[in-house]
């Protein structure tokens, strides 16, 4: 998405082959300590230097930019695509209007538990050789729900195939700050705005598709073939790692570890605040938007291309939002600019959803940004690799335990109201509670710093 480090001694550093060691867990160069605005500062508590030589800026670098790229593209395209046909898949596998609710809450579920586990993970395993592994049970899981008629197996093989998107939702982070420590926001958008573009595509495809072969199964296999490709740049980054690890002596690839431990500070209680809040408005968005429309007088159709406009206008913004984070010395303008579209939105949705139906998906999509933002936020509030991924996990696994909430109760205000004033209410009164965690994490500071 973006070229590689802008200087050669971030290059010699930042992607040492103990990045994807097992135990190494921050390689950055001597300044290594990102800011907001992109300035360095001291190396922060775990920093290591490799005694052993890193990859070439032509293959390390290169590679693992190309693959982040196809891992983002497969984050959301096995939960979207199956948004799209859920319908056809309840009424092919039989399923219960319980076993349906499980299966659209499971994604939420999924990224809170296995999600947690990622830091256990890469304390024991090369950061490359769990990618493999869980792009593989992406794909593995994706296949074998497509060939099955068992409504049980469909919901197990799908918890596999989220396990894999779950581990590298974590990982992504902390491969930013290992391998591009001077481009954190640009590369974060990068594989954001990929990431935003497989969600947009696989929610537009996956019924045409399914049309197209005559059945929802073709409809959601075909993403198994993304992932498959996914799993390419990888295997030869896992394999470098093991070479390196084998190579080097018995203390190369050991780190002086600290123990970062966001639950026991503020900012990593922010974090995840933020992160649950506007992930919980987002899938109550996605969930019921189109739902909204149609209450309002669109046909259905038409309510779709509403809110595929949403996650399609959130492209740019994907792109653009990381790379003012990166630029700002405070993020207050930011957390501030998103919540006012996002209020604005749901005022308008509240009031007058048909006459002003394009202008409420545009403020929409902008106040959408706030997803990339905290992205983006966990690199730079982390000194080192260690405390990015140890902070990524906290945010993001508690943050969908918060996340998961939304598209229930924005379902029972409505069921109860029989209209939408009260569930955007509620979203308004989330929209708060997110900009008063954004107030916290807007001001530079670093988790490792904090106790």
């Amino acid at each position: 998405m973006t070229p590689p480090n802008a200087s050669a001694a971030a290059t010699a550093t930042g992607r040492s082959a103990a990045v994807v060691g097992p135990t190494v867990t921050a390689v950055a160069p001597p300044a290594a300590a990102v800011g907001p605005g992109g300035t360095a500062g001291a190396p922060g508590p775990g920093v290591h230097r490799p005694a052993h030589r890193a990859p070439s800026p032509a293959t390390g670098g290169a590679l693992v930019l190309v693959g982040m790229l196809l891992v983002a593209l497969n984050l959301r395209a096995a939960v979207t695509s199956l948004g799209a046909l859920l319908d056809e898949v309840r009424t092919g596998l039989g399923l219960s209007g319980a076993m349906a609710g499980f299966v659209t809450t499971l994604p939420t579920i999924a990224f809170a538990g296995l999600g947690a586990l990622t830091p256990w993970l890469i304390r024991r395993w090369p950061a490359a050789r769990v990618l493999v592994v869980g792009m593989i049970a992406l794909t593995v899981g994706q296949v074998l729900r497509v060939v099955t008629d068992s409504a049980a197996i469909f919901v197990l093989t799908s918890a596999l195939a989220l396990a894999g998107i779950a581990v590298a939702n974590i990982l992504l982070p902390m491969l930013v700050k290992q391998h591009f420590p001077h481009r954190t926001g640009l590369v974060t958008g990068a594989y954001t705005m990929a990431l935003t573009a497989g969600t947009t595509v696989a929610a537009a495809s996956a019924v045409p598709v399914a049309h197209a072969f005559g059945s929802w199964r073709a409809g959601l296999g075909v993403w198994a073939a993304l992932a498959a490709v996914a799993v390419l740049p990888w295997v030869p980054l896992a394999l470098r790692a093991r070479a390196a690890r084998r190579a080097g002596p018995p203390s190369a690839g050991q780190a002086v570890r600290s123990r970062v431990r966001p639950a026991r500070t503020r900012l990593g209680w922010a974090m995840a605040v933020y992160f649950g809040a506007q992930s919980l408005s987002g899938y109550a968005v996605m969930g019921w938007l189109a739902q909204l429309f149609r209450d309002a007088g669109f046909r259905p159709e038409s309510a779709g291309l509403l809110l595929a406009g949403v996650t399609a206008l959130g492209v740019p913004v994907a792109l653009l939002m990381p790379t003012l984070a990166g630029r700002l010395r405070t993020l207050r303008p930011l957390v501030f600019g998103l919540t006012a579209f996002s209020a604005a939105a749901y005022l308008g949705l509240a009031l007058a959803p048909r006459d002003g139906a394009v202008l409420w998906v545009l403020l929409l999509a902008f106040g959408q940004g706030a997803f990339p933002l905290i992205l983006t936020t966990i690199g730079l509030r982390a000194r080192t690799a260690d405390g990015t991924v140890a902070l990524s996990a906290f945010a993001q696994s508690t943050g969908y335990v918060i996340a998961a909430l939304g598209p229930l109760l924005v379902g029972v205000l409505y069921e109860a109201t029989g209209g939408w004033t009260a569930p955007m209410g509620f979203l308004l009164a989330a929209l708060a509670v997110q900009t008063t965690a954004g107030m916290v994490i807007a001001r530079p500071r670093f988790i490792e710093d904090e106790r």
